[in-house]
């Protein structure tokens, strides 16, 4: 009977020929707004630090700007692209190989079924490429909010330096250690130490300096000790200069590098999702080489300051006043203290990589997915993500922030904002000055004058610059600016008190 018939119907997915237009009105409005709102509020943000004059926080900010819109244009690429990959066919011989999972899934997609009667299958599935634009959003998520919590809870960490900063105002403080008191090196408490039994014996030093790194991390003795010799490499002795403030502005400039993206710490990254293969059981050796490389940087910066310290007892078995470090680069790794930043950098990207794949594997296939199907793998990669995460903010940065100021030179940051502005709107006034003077006879250019006229070699006339806060009755410094990133300092012979900077080289200071 014709009531008996049964009727099939076949169902489609829908397209935007068959969608409704205030359905996607909507949809596109409300993403639209969200993005406004995003970038309205990157924006007040970016006017906040520059109201704060904090410029270092601000190239941080448009860092995380660049990372996203590249990972952005990344997943504008795989959406474009997406047809054209699955259409790569490989042989199937080579396609399963190197598999996180053992079972393989099939797909209807046309063109992987073109790949399928060829016998070959697709270099990479729609439904992949999907996937992996997934993962991109998780990473740049996840890289973003893992440098500004590791760099908060060291910054947190470092807050009570500013109380070991004010100490050195106190007259307990200036009469403790009066230049004027002799003692023997191994009386300090610097000495007491550092000068031990292990010092000597590099077998039994880095041992020992493993184990500093996490108590006291960061102590008393090794702040006071370090800012004396930072003060009397490059400013006059008894200054008043605020050492903390200039630990946390160049720890913010440090910021903006780590919080970016490069090409060989994007290479490894690509690594790790190479490793990522059943065979090479990566759970049980890939999540300990972040741990593996900041206990590394933690110890190296701990021997650091213990050799420092024997460097000045291989001087000098008798101090006046403060023990006196000699900052030198010839501490660190082939000289370079710039190292140990890109080592951070590669630290928080490769910890912050596989909490966002871990995350990415959970929300697409599921806590227990063959990505993770024993529970060795989630414990092994929870647990050091988040021991990584809390001894880079609250032991090795805090670390890495003091002891890298020990190298030859000072970064530029040394100078406030403020200071720098002013001494760049002198350099192009005098260029502007000396650029009129030639209009109307003929004289040497800029850079020749500043060659060989002894005025702006030395700069007779005083310019008067406030360091945070400078001291009443400190000499003048000699200082060299070299390039944008380290300033090289000298303490030159004194006439008379001025209060100010002599000596500037300011051809390059913009």
């Amino acid at each position: 009977m014709a009531g008996d018939e049964e009727t099939t119907t076949t169902t489609t997915a829908a397209t935007l020929e068959t969608t409704s237009t205030w359905a996607v009105a909507s949809v596109c409005f409300i993403l639209i707004a969200l993005s406004i709102l995003i970038e309205h509020a990157l924006h007040l943000l970016a006017k906040y630090f520059n109201k704060k004059r904090r410029r270092s926080l601000i190239h941080a900010l448009n860092n995380v700007k660049s990372e996203l819109m590249l990972l952005g244009f990344v997943s504008l690429l795989l959406t474009v692209c997406q047809k054209y990959i699955a259409k790569i066919c490989i042989p199937r011989s080579v396609g399963e190989t190197f598999l996180p999972c053992k079972t393989l899934t099939e797909s209807d997609s046309e063109e992987e079924t073109k790949c399928e009667e060829q016998g070959k299958m697709s270099l990479l599935s729609t439904q992949g490429v999907e996937e992996l634009q997934y993962l991109i959003f998780v990473l740049a998520f996840f890289h973003s909010l893992y440098c500004v919590l590791t760099f908060g809870l060291g910054m947190a960490k470092m807050k009570k330096w500013e109380s070991w900063e004010a100490e050195t105002r106190t007259l307990e403080y200036q009469f403790t250690n009066d230049p004027r008191r002799f003692r023997l090196i191994h009386q300090t408490s610097f000495g007491k130490q550092h000068l031990r039994y292990w010092s000597e014996h590099r077998i039994l030093r880095w041992p020992v300096c493993f184990i500093q790194q996490f108590y006291p991390s960061v102590s008393k003795v090794d702040y006071l000790t370090l800012r004396h010799g930072f003060i009397m490499a490059h400013f006059a002795e008894g200054s008043n200069y605020d050492f903390q403030k200039y630990i946390k502005r160049a720890l913010e400039k440090d910021f903006g590098v780590v919080v970016g993206g490069s090409f060989w710490v994007w290479s490894f990254s690509m690594l790790f999702v190479f490793f990522n293969a059943q065979v090479f059981y990566n759970y049980l050796w890939l999540p300990f080489i972040p741990l593996v490389m900041l206990l590394l940087v933690g110890t190296k910066l701990q021997g650091i300051i213990t050799k420092m310290c024997l460097d000045s007892h291989d001087k000098a078995l008798v101090v006046r006043g403060t023990l006196l470090v000699r900052p030198s680069d010839h501490f660190f790794w082939f000289g370079k203290p710039e190292l140990l930043l890109h080592l951070m950098h590669f630290i928080l990207f490769q910890n912050s990589f596989q909490l966002a794949f871990f995350t990415w594997t959970w929300y697409k296939f599921g806590f227990r997915s063959c990505f993770h199907d024993t529970t060795e793998d989630i414990v092994i990669r929870l647990v050091m993500g988040v021991l990584v995460q809390l001894l880079c903010g609250y032991v090795t940065l805090p670390l890495y922030a003091l002891v890298t100021q020990m190298g030859t030179s000072m970064r530029t940051i040394v100078f406030t904002e403020g200071v720098v502005e002013g001494l760049n709107r002198w350099r192009r006034k005098a260029k502007k000055n000396i650029a009129r003077r030639n209009n109307h006879s003929a004289r040497p250019s800029l850079d020749a004058s500043l060659d060989n006229s002894p005025s702006f070699n030395t700069l007779d006339t005083s310019f008067s610059v406030d360091l945070d806060q400078p001291s009443s009755d400190a000499g003048y410094l000699t200082v060299e600016i070299s390039d944008e990133e380290t300033v090289a300092t000298k303490q030159p012979e004194p006439r008379q008190k001025l209060g100010c900077f002599e000596g500037f080289d300011l051809r390059k200071t913009s």
